[in-house]
């Protein structure tokens, strides 16, 4: 079955102006930009062959106007800029996630794509309509399912879709509404006119994305921006989150999460970005469980009811009780919470169905029976090969066609990627055709369209450093447009006024960021007044500011505990690396003393492999050794290894996290490892090499550890990332400490001074006490020393301190887990100056230091109490 076509109308076409090629600034080449065959943007008209370029639109030329005194070199700078504030900001989009190695920046194109209001109120008035006639249909699926007993319906496409969920059958969502977030993806024809080439229902993308893209081009092209009457985004978010909360069971009183698979997912950033501009708990399945049939998270505090989710997480995997057993990304017991109407979600489980793109071809007959109207914005022509009438027709069609699979992403179906017809040769459009007649049903074969073609820049290239000479910068890309319904609470949807524009690589015809396209801003113009909502600096009251105040989930504060435990690691790694080198290469030679006690502790914190001979033994092949090490992820967990952690638990709470931290923290990883992989490749692995990165990481650390300290609120979150930390210290300087005196190098003036650097209070030490390698005075100040923030005590006695305060005593007053930390300070000086006494001391801190970790992983993090109760037990 396949949708006819529609002829375009007057108010579909962008009106054009006097706006001459010849006034054009000079970044504006004088030929038509649209290859032949495309709808040119710029123009509102077909591209043809031989044709000089048309007079631009009203709404390029002006835009064009504000950029008449830049050059092809201010357009390349503003390409930097605007590549400098994407990878900034941390944009990214993980095409297949690696958790070794980097995240992939967020593609965005310098220029946005303009449309006009009256093309905009068609657009709009489409997407309306088809939001509406959806939430119809779910409503006849999961209910009297009288579309299917009356044909109107294949039941293949229903009940055999993986997507359609028989555990909802019956159920009336919460809120009595299904869909609460629809995307639609439009593509402009030849002709002018915009089609429809799918649909996405199940958990659509781009909200986030498309927010960071407005935020950027705006700043770009502010004037322009402020000038041009583009409608603004925030009103529709914030229509969105009133609807959540009105619909859901506890109404504007309700709590609201975002429901993600976690920081491996593609589109992670974006999930992370969303609860942070929506004011939603970002939560992954691990974070909740369902009691009494009700939700809740777990938090630090205990259990916190949860009424509404936006969810990120496909069906499949939303209970592993009901659907994929396999599933770690869900809840047990969720879809009863749903049942029961304990919860709402958004959308509603069981929408996955509606993304089939062999569905389109029936909309046209479903509108007229549900809504008694035909559709106003068509969809290309389609047809499901399930039918063989359909089928004998698109493999006529075939060489001009897209082949997709009916149901794309199954298990239990054939699903491969799109393919066009036109790209293929006689031989494999008979293996294709083969193909269809031998399984009809999975086959869904689209009427392709040459895509419109917008305007983008492309960076003048480079040559030996120098730039080149600007040529024709501007190349026309094909585009397509995802248009976004949202819920607007009683009064049904609205839509989001602009849209997340994709941009086909060059010469491709298919749009697909995961095949290395790019997106661009939309701009929606507008001739009536332009709503200036803001989501970023909301008016609260005192009531709604207490309910904001933010939970602390356990996944969250494990997370945060384990960042704080990399952090320090890093520090201390760094430290001890660059000690031993400058050891191994000071003016004057080590004393064995010192050489043995550098060797225990770079195995102790496997800085190199086990195995690898002491620095006593064979100086040079130890040095190469960690050397080697500090660059690498997979053998010695040496600062490259815990760079690279950090970098990972950081990434699992970057909601939590300002885009500055988030920023140092990548920037160090990045630079560490590709300055190490610059030296392997030119085999430059001199020690004073080593120690020139080491000190730049190390610079990195003290940025990293200023945002910890100065930059974050004083939340229990917090609290756990500085245990983290200080647990990390105390075991470090303990072990340190113990292990020298055992091998006696603080008798000797090196080993006296590397353990003051190592403490980093070489020049606190020196002021206070001059040249003096008293003993007495290094136990002072790196035991006892309560002013000293690298001394054992000082540590010790924070360390108790915040171990109190997350267990919410009184002050003065120490939990039963702050007890078990030691305190140096019971004992004097005099005592401590005998070395049995003092081993036996520093021996009982590193052995806390390991027991309040774990006992922190059993009250904190695993829940275990919890494990008994079933999803049902009250």
């Amino acid at each position: 079955m396949s949708e006819a076509p529609v002829s375009p109308s007057q108010s579909q076409r962008q009106s054009q102006t006097q706006f001459q090629a010849s006034d054009a600034p000079s970044i504006l080449p004088k030929s038509g930009l649209a290859e032949v065959g495309h709808f040119d943007e710029l123009t509102a008209s077909l591209s043809i062959s031989g044709a000089s370029r048309a007079d631009l639109t009203s709404s390029w030329g002006k835009f064009f106007e504000y950029l008449s005194t830049d050059s092809a070199a201010d357009m390349d700078q503003r390409t930097i800029n605007l590549a400098r504030q994407v990878r900034d900001n941390g944009i990214t989009y993980n095409v297949y996630a690696d958790e070794n190695g980097p995240q992939r920046p967020w593609s965005l194109d310098l220029f946005p794509l303009l449309i006009e209001a009256k093309c905009w109120h068609h657009i709009e008035a489409g997407v309306l309509q088809r939001v509406r006639l959806l939430e119809h249909v779910l409503a006849d699926v999961y209910g009297p399912q009288t579309l299917l007993t009356q044909g109107f319906l294949p039941p293949a496409l229903v009940h055999g879709h993986p997507g359609y969920l028989r555990a909802m059958h019956g159920v009336q969502p919460v809120g009595g509404r299904y869909l609460h977030i629809a995307a639609f993806d439009l593509a402009r024809g030849p002709d002018g006119n915009w089609w429809l080439e799918g649909q996405r229902t199940q958990a659509p993308s781009g909200l986030g994305y498309l927010l960071e893209n407005r935020l950027a081009i705006s700043a770009q092209f502010s004037p322009a921006f402020d000038s041009m009457r583009v409608q603004r985004l925030a009103g529709t978010y914030r229509a969105l989150m009133d609807s959540l909360r009105s619909l859901s069971p506890m109404g504007n009183e309700a709590h609201l999460a975002l429901l993600t698979p976690g920081p491996y997912n593609e589109t992670y950033f974006e999930h992370a970005y969303l609860a942070r501009y929506l004011g939603l708990t970002l939560v992954e399945g691990g974070d909740l469980l369902v009691r009494d049939e009700h939700l809740y998270l777990k938090t630090l505090k205990g259990l916190v009811p949860v009424h509404g989710l936006l969810k990120r997480v496909d069906d499949q995997y939303l209970d592993p009780l009901e659907l994929r057993a396999d599933s770690t990304l869900g809840v047990p017991g969720l879809l009863q919470a749903i049942r029961a109407g304990n919860v709402l979600v958004a959308n509603a489980p069981g929408t996955a169905f509606l993304e089939s793109p062999a569905l389109l071809g029936f909309l046209p007959a479903l509108a007229q029976k549900l809504l008694g109207e035909p559709l106003k914005l068509p969809a290309l022509a389609t047809w499901w090969c399930g039918e063989r009438g359909a089928m004998e027709e698109a493999l006529q069609n075939l060489p001009t066609c897209a082949i997709k699979p009916t149901y794309p992403g199954s298990d239990i179906h054939a699903s491969f990627d799109a393919v066009l017809g036109n790209k293929l040769d006689q031989h494999a459009l008979d293996e294709w055709a083969g193909r269809i007649m031998r399984h009809p049903q999975e086959h869904t074969i689209q009427t392709h369209t040459p895509l419109s073609q917008m305007p983008t820049w492309a960076q003048a290239p480079t040559t030996s450093g120098t730039p080149a000479a600007p040529g024709n910068q501007m190349l026309a890309r094909s585009v397509m447009l995802r248009v976004f319904a949202i819920s607007d609470g009683a009064q049904g949807w609205r839509v989001l006024p602009g849209g997340l524009a994709r941009v086909a690589s060059k010469g491709q015809d298919i749009t697909s960021m995961q095949r290395g396209g790019s997106s661009a801003d939309v701009w929606t113009l507008t001739h009536g007044e332009v709503d200036g909502t803001t989501l970023l600096a909301p008016h609260l009251s005192p009531e709604s500011l207490m309910q904001r105040k933010r939970l602390v989930t356990s996944r969250a504060a494990e997370n945060l505990f384990w960042l704080g435990r990399y952090t320090e690691r890093a520090e201390n790694a760094i430290r001890l690396a660059r000690l031993t080198l400058e050891c191994l290469h000071g003016e004057e030679d080590s004393s064995p003393s010192l050489l043995v006690w550098l060797g225990q502790m770079a195995q102790a914190n496997t800085l190199v492999l086990p195995g690898v001979p002491a620095p006593t033994q064979a100086p040079r092949v130890f040095e190469r050794s960690l050397i080697d090490s500090l660059g690498s992820t997979t053998a010695a967990t040496s600062v490259g290894y815990y760079l690279r952690a950090l970098k990972m638990a950081a990434s699992t709470v970057r909601e939590r996290l300002s885009q500055e931290h988030w920023r140092i923290i990548t920037r160090a990883e990045e630079d560490l490892f590709d300055r190490f992989a610059s030296a392997r490749q030119k085999a430059d692995f001199s020690s004073l090499k080593a120690l020139q990165i080491l000190k730049d990481t190390s610079d990195h650390m003290a940025a990293i550890t200023g945002a910890q300290t100065d930059r974050m609120t004083r939340d229990d979150g917090w609290r756990l990332l500085s245990i983290g930390r200080h647990i990390e210290r105390l075991g470090f300087l303990s072990n340190a400490l113990r292990r020298a005196l055992a091998c006696g190098s603080l008798e000797t003036d090196s080993g006296f001074d590397a353990m003051l650097e190592l403490f980093d209070n070489a020049i606190t030490f020196h002021a206070q006490f001059q040249q003096s390698h008293d003993l007495a005075a290094l136990i002072d100040l790196l035991v006892l020393d309560r002013d000293n923030p690298r001394s054992i005590a000082w540590v010790a006695h924070t360390l108790r301190g915040r171990l109190a305060k997350l267990a919410g005593c009184a002050p003065q007053e120490l939990s039963e887990l702050a007890l078990k930390v030691p305190n140096p300070n019971t004992l004097g000086l005099v005592q401590l100056c005998d070395t049995t006494l003092l081993t036996q001391v520093l021996t009982e801190c590193s052995q806390a230091a390991y027991e309040v970790s774990e006992d922190i992983s059993t009250t904190y993090f695993t829940h275990s109490g919890l494990v008994n109760y079933s999803v049902g037990a009250a």
